[in-house]
């Protein structure tokens, strides 16, 4: 999730001085930037639950759908943005080859991936966007797809447009991550939810395990801690997912991607990168078409009036010790055009990357 609003400190006398007051700020500011409402809301939850933002956003998340849609940050009509499964399906995911005019060719060859925040918390036009994340899904047919800010009835119409692809998800309730794979090309052997124990937003780090032309696959995505407050929290994540991507079995290639809500400081203060592992946006010499994936200059959804760039969506990847060799070969944005509703699939650009496998 990328943080909503610009935060702005404290001024002589203010909460700095009302140890309570910025106690129950930072909980309206946490609650806001997991359930992306506004604070009115956030104030009433958390009031509602003794200020304890777990059992808050636990009351917020199961409260009824047409009630959660009133007081998102735009009112839909009842029932146009929640429910997307009353849509005809015939458009959907289907696992034939690609024709010659999908960009994406079935390659023996190639491995594809996408990853990308799909702000499944923010409801406002909520089905025309879903239809067009699935509308790229289709065009690019990526073996894989990794997911963030998934909610159930997103999750829900994935299943139902996207049956060419296995779906695994890293929570059921609230909001979640997911891996997609494509059935026809990668095959799924087990799955893993690594808990963070520190955490106030429900994150944690979703592992697959597959394979894919005879190589084996160690996929992961995560969705880090979001906005500057919760930085040290990020951080630990971060060695977490570090550590798990080096403690993969060595026959396997290893690919984590998603939403990192990472500032370059931030990996520099963990120490870097482990040196078997890549930044394939650096790996592939810092391409600056694609070097922001959140950024309100270019991208509206939000409402945001200050420029933020960041580059919060990232993809690693340690190599297998030996057998093929899955070498990175591109990366792109996705979702860089307006809707007819006047907004973006999301308030995160998408990431394809393309890989060479070399038998």
């Amino acid at each position: 999730m990328a943080e909503r609003r610009p935060e702005a400190g404290p001024g002589p006398g203010g909460r700095d001085d009302d140890p309570l007051g910025e106690k129950r700020h930072l909980a309206r500011e946490e609650f806001a930037a997991v359930a992306s409402c506004e604070a009115s809301v956030a104030r009433r939850y958390l009031a509602e639950n003794s200020w304890e933002v777990q059992r808050a956003l636990n009351a917020y998340f199961e409260r009824p759908a047409e009630e959660g849609a009133a007081q998102r940050r735009a009112e839909p009509a009842p029932g146009a943005c929640v429910d997307l499964t009353n849509e005809e399906t015939t458009d959907s995911i289907s696992s034939k080859p690609s024709t010659s005019e999908n960009p994406q060719q079935e390659d023996g060859s190639m491995f594809s991936l996408i990853t990308w925040n799909i702000d499944g918390l923010d409801l406002n036009n909520l089905q025309e966007r879903a239809q067009a994340v699935c509308s790229y899904l289709a065009l690019y047919s990526p073996d894989v797809v990794f997911l963030q800010e998934v909610i159930p009835p997103y999750y829900s119409y994935l299943k139902k447009r996207a049956s060419s692809y296995e779906i695994i998800t890293g929570h059921e309730e609230g909001y979640f991550t997911a891996i997609m794979l494509k059935k026809s090309r990668v095959k799924f052997k087990s799955q893993e939810i690594i808990l963070f124990p520190n955490t106030k937003m429900m994150r944690n780090l979703l592992c697959v395990h597959a394979s894919v032309l005879g190589n084996e696959l160690c996929l992961m995505t995560s969705h880090l801690e979001s906005t500057r407050g919760h930085t040290k929290e990020r951080m630990n994540q971060l060695k977490m997912v570090l550590k798990k991507i080096q403690a993969a079995p060595e026959y396997a290639s290893v690919i984590f991607a998603g939403d990192t809500n990472l500032r370059d400081q931030e990996v520099t203060k963990c120490g870097g990168l482990p040196s078997n592992i890549l930044d394939i946006w650096e790996f592939l010499g810092k391409p600056k078409h694609c070097q922001y994936t959140w950024d309100t200059q270019m991208n509206s959804n939000l409402g945001i009036p200050a420029i933020c760039k960041h580059r919060f969506d990232r993809i690693f990847f340690r190599a297998a010790a030996e057998g093929s060799h899955i070498i990175p070969q591109s990366l792109d944005l996705l979702g860089l055009e307006k809707l007819d509703c006047g907004r973006f699939p999301s308030d995160h650009w998408g990431l394809l990357c393309n890989l060479d496998i070399i038998l």
